[in-house]
């Protein structure tokens, strides 16, 4: 209507073709409308989408469930392009506030007051510029990013594929074919349309009028790139907002006077955002898994707690946290330590951080402008990767310039290569190493995450980039000489039809023998592959150290306890996830991801590697590693991932000790899924003071089952779990002979349960309840069961409180069983009538024999030593004031038995029992037994 008022002439003319033209457009304002509803609704389920490694190792939260926005602070070109400081953790955790600016905000007016249009969003590898991105593009569809009425995304890697010259509106159309009624209105109205340009590293532009010409017609055809420039010129929809991320080595690409204003993106340089995030992450109801219950909730803050207090005591996992993806693998890792119930195939350790490489590199190359197009995993796996070994071959995690300057600079011969080497000390450096923050070595450098120096390492080794000078040379002259051969025989060939030159083709075959002779060297690489990991893998100095999911764990919650003083010397460093990562590296699934990033590792190699090390791993594993070495070896078998090649590692242990071992549901199902590729008995299973639980016997329940002799002392196992092992002892394939669950809390309900197992088990033929609160109730459960049993041949009840008549009805049910001739009662409330009618038994008549006493009648028991031995193991976990007590009462029968016998030789052997147990009592008295 103010258009007519001033256009002059007749207004009776002009009214109807303006309100024909204003129903027109709110017919299309209406048609836009729904086409930005639809667009919303589209953007907001692809880019609320999250990646598979979210499903793959933990619950999958939304972004708004668990997102925390990093640190975003103005920057500067002069910033930019100015000598980096000194990287330390001063410089990255305490970044100036004055300069910090929300998401909200970077549109604001600049200083000067002028509007700003163009945002050049950069960061390193991992600060979280693709997930802000995906949040902010979730935000608008949410309609909490007000400012603007359409977003419009690009990925630069996608357009960097195509270089077919398109229209804006085409483009835009061909992305998203919901907007097809908008895109006529761009720059034809007043719609506020921000772009958002993800990823520019990947686009190789060019602002030169001679390089990409001016273009301001929406729907004029020009290559992606030429679109791109032309936005940012402002030439092209000038009203529109543009925002860019990329990495800080292409920032430059743009010319400062196209850009309103440079931020950088800080990661969580805030240790209470990386509180914040953790206890988001770890606090979600589905973070424990899908049972979840009380005590994993109380488990879930227990780690948060944990987590907070090693953050808050500077260590470096607050350094590593500055990055948010490490953050991420922090969690998952935690996930996979404490709420892994079950080991699927996938979920491995190495899997984790292969695929947190993937969610950072994703194939990317380092520098899309050099002509090598060496992808940056294969970048860091040549330099880092180097760096990482020779720290693991000295047992170094500290670094210092020169070392950097070693592994980095000391091949640099090309111009390209040196430029390289600056795109990665300014985009990817910070992402794998940081400033080491130990009092005295601030001017060192440690890798981010310590598993991640061994991941690194491995991946060197595996790669096989570990050659000397002689093998390089070698494979380039081999490689060189195999592709010119062929052509050149063919040539030689022709020529000796017409010339009598026919020694030349004889000349050149002798030069195709040394490609051969060098594929003959290169299998030898690959036996020393095999035999560094097997030699790593069976370190003897690393025999006795915590198994390696705790020492994660310790790396990640820190140790509790008080801190070591600075002048202590530190413990030697221990590298045992090395080997363990070797072989994750070499599965099938993780050599897949591996050659996303271009990293490929053939099927022969990995093939010949195995074959390699199978005699020397199985050799070794025969020898009787410790508990906590036997728990790496099999958690190494769990990594590998071949199935063929752990079932004949499997058959050859036919004792597996684990005892003292924090069996955890990941440890369970570790040796579950191990011992599960083949079926053969296993002759003893010791596990034995490993935390076990009900939910523990569940996953090793097909395990149990083919073991004879089952030791599951001092595991807190009570009623609960007695009935899982009831369950046990009465399944068809049960081969458990032999069963010892001393120093557990049985009890009356458990005995029950243990009773109803007997009556019916065929296999079982020794039981030690030792010390398991039976009391009188669950000896006379165990009794009236047992009659129905014919197998059993030994039953141990001592240190159960039993009083004469529960002992004296075990008895007499023994004394009818066809089997059982040993039933073990010392260490219980009985009389002295109770004893008399006890030690009255005899083998030959009643058929049993009652371990009661160190006494016989008038002589010493042939089971005395059998009995100090069981007390002085069991000392520890037993109440000391009733002991002394027994033993007291001991020594006094002792003494009245030696009165009692006038034999010299029965007197001697008296005195020779009493003073082991004097001995006893006094090292009970001083505390040292």
């Amino acid at each position: 209507r103010g258009c007519v008022r001033y256009q002059g002439g007749s207004q009776n003319h002009s009214v109807q073709p303006s309100s024909s033209r204003h129903s027109l457009s709110q017919l299309r304002n209406v048609a836009s409308s729904d086409a930005i509803k639809k667009h919303q609704k589209s953007l907001s389920a692809w880019f609320s989408h999250q990646p598979n490694e979210e499903r793959q190792f933990g619950p999958s939260f939304s972004l708004d469930a668990v997102h925390v926005d990093p640190v975003i602070r103005e920057s500067s070109l002069e910033e930019i392009l100015k000598p980096s400081p000194d990287l330390t953790i001063q410089n990255q955790l305490q970044q100036p506030c004055s300069q910090v600016i929300s998401l909200q905000n970077l549109f604001d007016v600049d200083a000067c007051g002028r509007q700003v249009k163009n945002v050049v969003l950069y960061g390193t590898v991992g600060t979280g510029k693709s997930t802000l991105i995906k949040k902010m593009v979730v935000d608008w569809c949410h309609g909490r990013l007000p400012r603007f009425e359409l977003v419009i995304p690009f990925s630069c890697e996608d357009l960097s594929h195509s270089h077919a010259p398109i229209s804006l509106r085409h483009l835009i159309t061909k992305k998203y074919q919901h907007l097809r009624d908008v895109v006529p209105m761009l720059g034809a109205s007043n719609l506020k349309v921000l772009f958002i340009l993800n990823g520019l590293e990947r686009l190789n532009l060019d602002f030169r009028l001679a390089g990409t010409e001016l273009c301001c017609d929406p729907n004029e055809p020009v290559p992606p790139s030429a679109i791109v420039v032309n936005l940012l010129r402002k030439y092209l929809l000038p009203e529109a907002y543009i925002i860019v991320t990329t990495r800080p080595s292409a920032v430059r690409r743009i010319p400062g006077k196209y850009v309103g204003r440079y931020a950088e993106i800080c990661g969580f340089s805030d240790t209470n955002l990386q509180k914040l995030y953790f206890q988001m992450r770890l606090s979600q109801p589905g973070c424990s898994g899908e049972d979840s219950t009380g005590s994993s909730s109380g488990e879930q803050e227990n780690l948060v707690e944990m987590l907070s207090r090693n953050l808050e005591r500077h260590n470096q996992i607050a350094a590593a946290c500055f990055l948010p993806s490490y953050c991420w693998l922090v969690c998952t890792t935690l996930h996979f330590l404490y709420f892994t119930r079950m080991v699927p195939p996938s979920q491995t350790l190495t899997g984790i951080y292969t695929s947190f490489l993937r969610l950072n590199f994703s194939g990317e190359v380092l520098d899309s402008t050099d002509p090598t197009n060496i992808s940056m995993m294969k970048y860091v796996a040549k330099t880092v990767g180097k760096l990482a070994y020779e720290g693991v071959m000295s047992r170094k995690t500290c670094f210092s310039e020169d070392d950097l300057q070693q592994c980095f600079e000391v091949e640099m011969k090309t111009e390209s290569e040196l430029n390289l080497l600056e795109v990665f000390r300014s985009d990817v450096f910070r992402f794998f190493l940081t400033p080491c923050v130990q009092p005295g070595k601030e001017h060192t450098f440690v890798f981010t995450i310590p598993a991640m120096q061994e991941y690194l390492a491995a991946l060197y080794v595996v790669l096989g980039e570990k050659k000397t000078l002689a093998q390089r040379v070698g494979k380039e002259l081999s490689e060189v000489i195999g592709k010119v051969s062929e052509d050149v025989a063919v040539v030689l060939n022709i020529i000796s039809k017409v010339l009598p030159l026919r020694f030349l083709p004889v000349l050149f075959n002798l030069l195709k023998i040394f490609p051969r002779y060098f594929s003959r060297l290169s299998g030898k690489d690959r036996d020393a592959i095999a035999h560094t990991m097997a030699e790593e893998l069976f370190k003897e100095e690393d025999y006795y150290n915590d198994d390696v999911l705790d020492q994660i764990n310790s790396s990640i919650l820190g140790v509790e306890g008080p801190m070591r003083h600075p002048d202590e010397a530190p413990d030697d460093e221990v590298f045992e996830l090395f080997p363990i990562f070797m072989g994750g590296i070499l599965s099938r699934r993780n050599r897949a991801i591996l050659q996303q990033l271009g990293c490929s590792i053939k099927n022969l190699a990995a093939f010949e590697i195995a074959k390699a090390m199978k005699k020397t791993i199985i050799r070794n594993s025969r020898k009787g590693l410790p508990p906590s070495e036997l728990m790496d070896y099999l958690f190494f078998l769990h990594e590998f991932q071949n199935e063929r090649f752990t079932a004949e590692a499997i058959r050859s242990l036919r004792t597996v000790n684990l005892s003292s071992v924090k069996m955890t549901p990941l440890k369970c199902s570790v040796l579950a899924s191990v011992m599960g590729t083949t079926c053969h008995e296993v002759e003893e299973l010791n596990l034995t003071s490993c935390n076990l639980d009900t939910s523990s016997l569940r996953i090793l329940f097909p395990v149990l089952l083919r073991c004879k002799a089952l030791h599951l002392q001092l595991n807190s196992l009570g009623s609960d779990a007695c009935k899982e092992i009831r369950d046990l002892l009465l399944h068809d394939k049960c081969v458990v002979s032999n069963l010892r669950l001393a120093n557990n809390p049985v009890g009356e309900q458990g005995a029950q349960y243990l009773a109803e197992a007997l009556a019916g088990n065929c296999s079982l033929t020794h039981l030690s309840l030792l010390h398991t609160a039976l009391g009188d109730q669950g000896a006379e459960v165990i009794a009236r069961h047992l009659a129905k049993n014919q197998h059993l041949q030994e039953l141990n009840l001592g240190y159960n409180s039993l009083t004469d008549t529960a002992a004296l009805h075990v008895v007499e049910v023994a004394k009818k069983h066809s089997a059982l001739d040993k039933v073990h009662l010392y260490f219980n409330d009985i009389s002295e009538d109770g004893k008399r009618a006890l030690h009255s038994l005899r083998m030959d008549r009643d058929g049993v024999r009652a371990l009661v006493f160190l006494t016989a009648g008038t002589d010493v028991s042939d089971y005395w030593s059998n009995i100090l031995n069981v007390v002085q193991r069991n000392l520890p976990f037993w109440d000391r004031e009733r002991v002394r007590q027994h033993l007291a009462l001991i020594l006094q029968d002792l003494e009245s038995s030696r009165r009692q016998t006038a034999n010299p030789w029965r007197k001697a052997k008296f005195l020779r029992v009493e003073s082991e147990v004097k001995k006893m009592l006094g090292k009970l008295q001083h505390g040292t037994l």
